[in-house]
């Protein structure tokens, strides 16, 4: 594959990505940190990446159990923490991580919430 077809695929992956998280919020049912991350302009890795240190020391709105896929068949049902928007978006006003890049992801994308 070259390297316009791989370019075309990662920004059209990124684009669904951020379609279904955008869709997921305006529900106004509480969603995981991830995918507020994702709505609020944050690429889908960085937000993998921040989405667990982002949510650690938070109140959930809500929690869930989901299966997640071990080896070979195994199963494993873990909790998974629900944010509102609102509590969402207090959080993301204050927490910056140490890397610079990623600090200014965060700042440009709770500006862009709060505007």
């Amino acid at each position: 594959m070259n390297a316009k077809q791989r370019a075309l695929r990662n920004r059209i992956r990124e684009q669904r990505t951020t379609r279904r998280a955008r869709k997921a919020i305006t529900t106004g049912l509480p969603q995981t940190a991830r995918t507020h991350l994702v709505a609020a302009g944050i690429n889908d890795q960085t937000a993998k990446r921040y989405a667990g240190a982002f949510s650690r020391g938070m109140n959930a709105d809500a929690v869930t159990e989901t299966a997640i896929k071990l080896k070979k068949r195994t199963r494993k049902t873990v909790t998974v923490k629900l944010y509102a928007a609102d509590t969402f978006a207090a959080r993301l006003a204050v927490y910056r991580p140490r890397d610079l890049t990623a600090a200014a992801l965060f700042e440009q994308a709770a500006h862009s919430l709060a505007a």
